[in-house]
């Protein structure tokens, strides 16, 4: 065994939970509010648990049978093709959309900062006018917001420039902060719940153009918003390079799922008994809002300030993660050759400011709305861009059971089993494409974003081949 290969059960099973649960969890109840009855809500959770549960027994799956390939996706996307430029163009691809969802991914994190940062300083919701450009207006909320923003994102690139050596220490604090928060809210919750704040269990909803939303279209709505509280499932498989065993990849995989699944359905149902829905609706940070109304403004302080700390490690842990992809991937030779320049602390510091820069650019929309609003376009923008992740691994593993390929010294019903799991995995990811398709501006932003990279890939140098994972 490797010196490399020495993470286990317990440390990927954080990094999976932990990569999950950033923005998330601290938006969830707002945003289902807004989109789906509680019966919708509480149907989205199932259809989206499971649906991610296929995705997950893929990844695990593909631990097990192809532990080569370590990369996650892209090492999936440049195995599926035999010939060399096939290979190469595919490996770029699946780089280039992970790197795309993760820019947007990033901004979700800081606007949450931002939105629990509003518990303390309530002006950064002010809609008082600020600046008018042409028939544009600027208030100062979103003025003041937008530079909160941009001093966050590059005060992260700037910490993470100098190679934080304590980087570790800053996601364990942020870890227990989170957990501690949960706990919190949850057991506060469960003994102030009201069932007559929640409303009916089931009840239409009414869109921004006044239309009624029955109930398979508030599934279909709020369906994009459950999956990007899953966006990370794939964090394992991402470093089983450094795993101790396939099956420790597979195992922490499922478990961060479950762990998850009852986290994230706990506390959005939860929330809806705490806070009448009109005030929940819009909230730039919900959980702190619920409690308040619950049991003042100490128990929203208490909260906000968990939250605060547990995005902000959560942010610095995403743009490492953004720039890093795009950086091993050019020192493999499948992603630009320019991004694999490190600086004198070993930080990819090209690769970090070309993400800080496209990062920058989903921050001004929070210029066009408030917190919730600019939050809800990027989170839907990033997560239509990562299902292209979750495209590559289940085509995978379904040419690898055509093939027969790793299934040799396999039962039949193992082979069956993991076509008809592909399957389903790939359904369920055409389901969510079709919801996203709903909103035409963010479906042909995530599209857009995506062809850009064809655009880029004659940049690569042709006589680069990606060596053998």
């Amino acid at each position: 065994m490797t010196k490399q290969r020495k993470m286990g059960f317990f440390v990927l099973t954080a990094l999976v939970i932990g990569n999950m649960m950033g923005s998330g969890i601290f938006m969830l109840p707002r945003q289902m509010a807004e989109v789906a009855s509680p019966l919708a809500t509480l149907l989205a959770w199932i259809f989206t648990g499971a649906g991610v549960l296929m995705i997950a027994l893929v990844f695990g799956n593909l631990a097990v049978k192809r532990p080569d390939l370590t990369s996650g996706a892209q090492s999936h996307a440049y195995a599926f093709f035999n010939r060399p430029k096939a290979k190469q163009m595919a490996g770029f691809i699946a780089v280039w959309s992970y790197w795309v969802a993760n820019w947007a991914g990033n901004v979700s994190l800081i606007t949450s900062f931002a939105g629990y940062l509003s518990v303390f300083f309530p002006i950064l919701n002010s809609r008082d006018s600020f600046v008018e450009i042409g028939g544009f207006t600027i208030t100062e909320g979103q003025a003041l917001t937008f530079a909160v923003c941009t001093v966050l994102l590059w005060g992260i690139a700037f910490i993470i420039s100098k190679g934080v050596s304590g980087a570790g220490k800053i996601n364990l604090v942020a870890t227990v902060a989170k957990v501690g928060g949960f706990f919190l809210f949850i057991i506060i919750a469960v003994f102030s719940f009201q069932s007559v704040k929640m409303g009916a269990f089931y009840h239409p909803v009414y869109d921004s153009s006044g239309l009624k939303e029955g109930l398979l279209s508030q599934v279909n709505s709020a369906a994009i918003v459950t999956l990007w509280a899953f966006i990370g499932i794939e964090s394992a498989l991402m470093f089983s390079g450094r795993a101790k065993s396939g099956k420790a990849v597979q195992a922490a995989t499922i478990t961060g799922l479950v762990v998850a699944v009852m986290l994230y359905s706990l506390i959005s149902i939860l929330a809806l008994g705490l806070i009448p829905k009109e005030k929940l609706i819009g909230s730039a940070s919900p959980l702190a809002d619920a409690l308040n109304s619950v049991i003042g403004s100490g128990g929203s302080a208490v909260m906000a300030i968990l939250a605060l700390i547990c995005l902000f490690g959560s942010a610095i842990g995403w743009v490492m993660m953004s720039a890093e992809a795009p950086y091993q991937a050019a020192k493999k030779g499948i992603f630009l050759p320019f991004l694999s320049k490190v600086n004198k602390n070993g930080t990819p510091i090209r690769s970090l400011v070309l993400t800080c820069l496209a990062s920058q650019f989903f921050i001004c929309s929070t210029l066009s709305g408030d917190i919730a609003v600019a939050y809800d376009f990027v989170v839907k923008v990033s997560t239509l861009a990562f299902l292209i992740q979750y495209f590559i691994s289940p085509i995978f593993q379904l040419k690898l059971v055509f093939s027969g390929s790793t299934y040799e010294n396999s039962k039949p019903i193992k082979r069956i089993v993991d076509g008809v799991v592909a399957i389903l995995a790939l359904g369920y990811s055409l389901w969510i494409m079709k919801s996203g398709t709903e909103n035409l501006t963010i479906f042909l932003l995530s599209a857009g974003l995506f062809l850009m990279g064809f655009l880029l890939y004659p940049l690569m140098k042709k006589q680069t081949v990606l060596p053998k994972d």
